[in-house]
């Protein structure tokens, strides 16, 4: 696909990986919708960046949990820019529980991870579908994990909830074709303030680990996963229900 003068929406834009996607698909000449839940601050960070590109650039607050606002968000970004070419599914969220400790997960924690990671990916996609079709074709992203493939990651919850972004990616492809394509990225072990986060003094030696693991002896940046999520929206138009691996040859190794 040419992305000059298209529009994409993508959802958790405010930092990380979606803002390196929202100023990868700026620089090519893209018009950004973001959505951002709390990170207000950074989120208009980020529409300024987009808009120095030369395009313009939208954030719109909301939970995408809540399917009447997913469907708002689409109507708005077509409303305000006449079509709606991208999206990418990008929000989601964690919790960190070492994976022997089954007792420390609790049932909120399924309900939180597959609310957002899962349930926010269909119903963003579903409310888009019929904006896309109205404009003609376009292309859907998801960012899953290589912890849905090997069931590793911050929490068996996480890796479980990825996995089955992997299989709804499958599912809708077959659905949303001939007019919308819909591929996924599996990142691996991210270096980024999520982690660091999440990981606290852990991380440094965590990132250690992997990288040694690696066998390009490197781990992902948000830059690196937004290169990969810009290759399969610019890429072939012949794409659709793949599950991109971008984690340094990771899984490779181990």
């Amino acid at each position: 696909m040419l992305i000059e003068n298209k529009v994409a929406v993508i959802t958790g834009a405010a930092r990380g990986v979606g803002r390196a996607t929202a100023l990868r698909l700026a620089q090519a000449g893209c018009h950004v919708v973001i959505n951002y839940r709390s990170s207000k601050k950074h989120a208009q960070q980020t529409a300024k960046d987009i808009e120095s590109c030369g395009v313009k650039a939208l954030a719109i607050q909301g939970d995408i949990c809540d399917d009447r606002f997913c469907r708002e968000l689409m109507k708005t970004a077509f409303q305000k820019f006449g079509r709606l070419d991208i999206l990418v599914n990008n929000a989601g969220t964690t919790v960190f529980i070492p994976h022997d400790d089954l007792d420390q997960v609790e049932p909120d924690h399924w309900e939180n991870l597959f609310s957002t990671n899962v349930k926010a990916v269909f119903q963003c996609s579903r409310a888009a579908r019929p904006w896309i079709e109205k404009t003609g074709d376009g292309e859907i992203v998801n960012v899953g994990s290589i912890a849905g493939i090997r069931g590793i990651g911050s929490s068996i919850p996480y890796a479980v909830s990825k996995g089955a972004v992997h299989t709804l990616t499958l599912s809708l492809a077959r659905v949303l074709g001939p007019n919308i394509r819909m591929n996924a990225i599996a990142p691996g072990f991210i270096a980024g303030e999520w982690l660091e986060e999440g990981l606290g003094e852990a991380f440094e030696n965590a990132k250690k680990a992997r990288e040694e693991s690696a066998i390009l002896s490197k781990v992902c940046s948000p830059s690196d996963v937004a290169d990969a999520i810009i290759s399969l929206i610019t890429g072939s138009d012949l794409v659709t229900g793949q599950v991109l691996v971008c984690d340094g040859g990771a899984l490779l190794a181990e």
